[in-house]
């Protein structure tokens, strides 16, 4: 894991890092999920795998997740405390900008309120859901400024972007250079 770009606003902590999101050691991770929760590929896939079928099986539990929307399991084996299944858009569908805007609101709102205070999320809906990832980073990080703006109460210090292939960390780095 490497440390790309850090951000302090007001004493909490912006950061993207490259890296495998199973490994890394916060309170809560996110899963780009897809509404089924059907863990099968991609950081899902990579997540259950790691992580145990208990996160499957707690998914599987929950069972319908809403475009936009995020839930909470357990984290089996791996090092965070919980995994946050964030679902966001797939490009085709109508209104991504907003339901990808909406699934990020939604995992952050979730981690505050379990009393979280560190947070990692990958490009969510980047990958195989083909959302275009300089969007995504747009999104993501400014999202990740709003929540910090709009919430100075909420228990999260730091929320980390971990991204694990250069393309997309490069779109990552280009926007936080641009933001800060």
């Amino acid at each position: 894991m490497e440390v790309k770009r850090e951000k302090n606003l007001n004493g909490k902590t912006i950061r993207i890092v490259k890296g495998d999101i199973t490994e890394r050691d916060v309170d809560a991770i996110v899963n780009a999920a897809n509404s089924h929760l059907k863990h099968g590929g991609g950081v899902a896939g990579a997540i259950v795998r790691k992580g145990g079928d208990i996160i499957q099986q707690e998914s599987d539990k929950i069972g319908f997740v809403p475009v936009g929307s995020a839930t909470i399991t357990t984290s089996g084996r791996l090092p965070c405390k919980a995994v946050i299944h964030a679902v966001g858009p797939r490009m085709g569908e109508g209104d991504e900008d907003n339901k990808l805007i909406s699934a990020v609101r939604s995992s952050l709102s979730l981690a505050s309120e379990k009393g979280f205070k560190s947070i990692s999320l990958p490009a969510i809906s980047s990958g195989i859901f083909g959302f275009p990832k300089d969007r995504c980073a747009k999104i993501l990080l400014s999202q990740a400024v709003n929540f910090f703006k709009e919430n100075p109460q909420s228990s999260l210090q730091v929320i980390e972007f971990c991204l694990f292939d250069d393309e997309t960390l490069n779109h990552f780095l280009r926007e936080f250079d641009s933001m800060f």
